[in-house]
């Protein structure tokens, strides 16, 4: 989200575009292919649009311990703020998140992503927000993510669950890049903002209504403020 935008303008810009609550209800099937990882720890790099909704939507499931809002895809110098909005940068906005894979595995984390944390279809955009920084891709940092993605798109594109082709990347992690500290949590300290009220919230109540089994009431907050 360009929070250049004064929320009079971002009201009626997300009430024209956003997607609705009804719209995010795909419960999906889970990869064919999920391989089991022993370790306590594993980490995947994401991106679907403003990062504000992905860590949101990523903190509610269970086995996530931590989710960080970056960018991806662009070199360390230009990974700030002001630099990716230019849209010149490579970068897209993402969000890092750590979690446990005898808890919730790759794959599941890949049904939520795909199902309610935003639209696979969607070129260069999602929803009020254009440009290549919210781009859907999946940064994979081991060969088993990198054919679990592949093979997961192809499973879905193949059952035509989405009325237009999926367009998400599945690129090697090259470096993750955290964003400025008043990006972190936004929702948690941001609930009443318009942008938030219109475009995230209803990511929240789609991910509870649709995978209650995921979901946790209380997120995992990255830092108390």
């Amino acid at each position: 989200m360009k929070i250049v935008l004064s929320l009079a303008a971002a009201t009626v810009l997300t009430l024209s575009t956003a997607a609705s609550g009804e719209d995010l209800d795909k419960r999906i099937a889970a990869p064919a292919s999920d391989p089991a990882n022993a370790a306590s720890l594993e980490k995947i790099v994401l991106a679907g649009g403003c990062f504000w909704g992905q860590q949101a939507v990523f903190e509610h499931v269970k086995g996530v311990s931590k989710v960080v809002a970056g960018y991806s895809g662009g070199s360390k110098e230009t990974a700030t703020y002001p630099q990716v909005t230019t849209e010149t940068t490579g970068h897209a906005e993402s969000v890092e998140i750590t979690f446990d894979p005898r808890v919730v595995s790759f794959g599941k984390l890949l049904q939520v992503f795909f199902s309610v944390a935003h639209d696979p279809t969607q070129l260069n955009f999602q929803g009020p927000d254009e440009g290549p920084s919210y781009r859907s891709e999946i940064f994979f940092s081991s060969p088993e993510q990198e054919k679990t993605a592949r093979a997961y798109i192809a499973q879905l594109g193949a059952a035509h669950i989405f009325s237009g082709p999926i367009v998400t990347k599945v690129e090697k992690l090259n470096g993750f890049y955290a964003a400025e500290g008043y990006h972190q949590d936004y929702l948690i300290h941001n609930p009443t903002q318009p942008y938030i009220v219109y475009n995230d919230l209803p990511k929240l109540e789609a991910l509870k209504r649709v995978w209650p089994e995921f979901y946790r009431p209380d997120p995992v907050r990255l830092a108390s403020r």
